[in-house]
């Protein structure tokens, strides 16, 4: 029998907070969670945990001393590993895997490692394995006294959905029956936002809403960096804890032309939601979580695939970086779990400064798209598990 495969469950530590309640209450609001701090002698917009989150972080960061020499990314992996292994009953006797990945890794040791060794031209002896892509991976599967494969990877800004994809995979191959899925990123340093601003992407905008992502009308880049891990427990079939079913998933690669291109009509995103719809209509989907980083070229390129799969049929639409910017290679399955979130409360959160006459009064399935560097894009459809889907 080909069993479908549900999310058991999902948890992140982000801008909004913890916790699936805590996390809709910021939801419902119409504020943005951005804010302008000291970064290389400028004011920038960031998006950054909130403070009690944080003293949290640092409290785990105490319970072993393994853990002090820990960048940030591997803590907010390990916070959300724990809280997604509790929140579906997983424990080290169930042997699931783990695949987390993130587009920069230990961003912030890394920078600090590389200013000493200019300063000093020497390198503590820690600065290798802390810094290694696989460290996160490899610390949530110590973390969580897991048996199973633990798997690393990076591809820019899809990486935590190319991660549910692959185990996706391992459960489909019968090599596992669980895994634990997602991305962390910790890119506010000064490095990382000056490489942003050299792209003449980065926000400057003093608006009511400093990051306008996925608004057609806007004419500037307004992408604002954010923190943030975000995982999800897959689990073959269907138990009361099941909050979505991963109906369909698509992914596609277009051709480089340069280092960050996309094609203006995003041919690999048109590939992929072809790929995650199968053969279900247009008017069966209700909404699309979009990648929209709040750039005008990846903006618009985006709403250009939508308009080509969709036609004059078009779902309602939105995004979420505009309230907790972009995080990088956990922000797709951060986008999944607005996604669950909708459809749990049957409520659409829509961008408020944008004109969607489309409110679903019901939601079955939404539409999660992302996409990295590069073109490789990922669009994963997930259906309500109680809906009757016929």
């Amino acid at each position: 029998m080909n069993q479908p495969i549900g999310i058991t469950a999902i948890a992140s530590v982000s801008p909004l907070g913890t916790g699936l309640e805590n996390t809709w209450k910021h939801y419902l609001n119409q504020d943005h969670y951005l804010k302008q701090i000291e970064v290389g002698g400028s004011r920038e917009w960031v998006a950054s945990l909130p403070e009690g989150l944080r003293k949290e972080i640092e409290l785990l960061r105490g319970t072993n001393s393994k853990y002090e020499a820990l960048d940030n990314s591997v803590l907010y992996a390990l916070f959300a590993g724990r809280a997604a292994i509790l929140q579906a009953g997983w424990n080290d006797e169930d042997s699931f895997g783990v695949n987390i990945g993130s587009s920069r890794g230990a961003t912030s040791l890394f920078e600090k490692f590389h200013q000493e060794f200019i300063a000093t031209g020497k390198s503590p002896t820690l600065s290798s394995p802390t810094t290694t892509l696989g460290n996160i991976a490899s610390w949530v599967g110590h973390d969580l006294g897991t048996k199973g494969p633990v798997i690393s990877h990076s591809i820019t800004c899809s990486t935590a959905l190319h991660a549910l994809l692959n185990g996706i995979a391992w459960i489909k191959g019968g090599l596992s029956e669980k895994f634990l899925v997602g991305g962390s990123e910790s890119p506010l340093t000064p490095f990382t936002i000056a490489q942003m601003k050299a792209l003449k992407i980065y926000s400057n905008g003093n608006g009511a809403y400093p990051c306008r992502a996925l608004d057609p009308e806007n004419d500037r880049n307004t992408m604002v960096l954010g923190e943030a891990a975000s995982m999800a427990c897959l689990q073959k079939g269907i138990t009361a804890k099941t909050l979505a079913l991963i109906e369909g998933m698509g992914y596609a690669t277009e051709p480089l032309e340069h280092n960050v291109s996309l094609s203006s009509e995003a041919d690999c995103f048109q590939s992929s939601m072809k790929m995650a719809m199968g053969g279900l209509r247009a008017e069966e989907i209700d909404i699309i979580v979009t990648h929209s980083p709040g750039t005008i070229k990846g903006d618009r390129s985006e709403l250009n695939a939508i308009q080509k799969i969709f036609g004059d049929y078009c779902p309602a639409l939105s995004c979420n970086k505009w309230k907790i910017g972009h995080t990088f290679g956990a922000s797709g399955m951060l986008s999944i779990e607005m996604a669950i979130l909708m459809l749990q409360h049957q409520k659409f959160i829509g961008v408020p400064y944008l004109k969607n006459s489309i409110r679903p009064k019901k939601i079955d399935r939404i539409l999660v798209n992302a996409v990295g560097f590069g073109g490789n894009a990922v669009s994963i459809l997930l259906k309500r598990p109680d809906g009757n889907l016929d």
